[in-house]
């Protein structure tokens, strides 16, 4: 199955499972049904998979993704891609409240900025975000970093947001792994 690498939110799932006689088949192959547009022009989140525990249960053929949430299930994981078009094309008119609303995210008193970057947030999670195209900026709320192809950021729990300064879409795939929230700052 070809991908076509221009259509956000195109991505090729494929999950393994066991048939009845517990030998190993390929149970999906198909691009996830799991994508949430935060706008017209904004970024595109595709889950492509969901854990509920640590360690996890590979038993079954049930779905575990079913809505498209910001945050891991409690004791959960979920492993999911992120297309950012460039920051010219969405951030002037993007309305980050809403979009992270649409995730079931909060972002009322959280420090959110207009400008070179919005949609700052926080999760109480530690996340590997492994950009797999382009070029995007982790914003911290003191500092910020260029990430390219190949690059791999842990999140633990920080504020951050993302800014893709570039012309061109970036890809980042990211594992968020529920954690322990950290004590509030002040």
């Amino acid at each position: 199955m070809t991908v076509e690498k221009q259509q956000p939110g195109a991505v090729r799932r494929v999950v393994t499972g066991h048939d009845a006689a517990g030998r190993s088949v390929i149970a999906q192959d198909g691009l996830s049904p799991f994508v949430l547009r935060t706008t017209a022009t904004g970024p595109v989140v595709t889950d492509l998979w969901k854990t509920f525990g640590s360690p996890a249960d590979n038993t079954g053929n049930t779905e575990p993704c079913s809505t498209v949430t910001l945050a891991p299930p409690a004791g959960g994981s979920v492993f999911r891609v992120v297309q950012f078009p460039p920051d010219a094309g969405y951030m002037a008119g993007w309305d980050e409240h809403a979009a992270f609303a649409a995730m079931g995210h909060d972002l009322s008193g959280a420090a959110t900025r207009k400008g070179s970057t919005v949609g700052m947030h926080t999760t109480a999670s530690v996340d590997y975000a492994i950009v797999l195209a382009g070029e995007i900026w982790a914003v911290m709320d003191e500092g910020e970093t260029l990430l390219k192809a190949g690059d791999v950021l842990v999140q633990r729990g920080t504020s951050h947001g993302w800014s893709n300064r570039t012309a061109q879409a970036a890809t980042v795939a990211f594992v968020l792994i529920d954690a322990l929230p950290l004590p509030a700052r002040g």
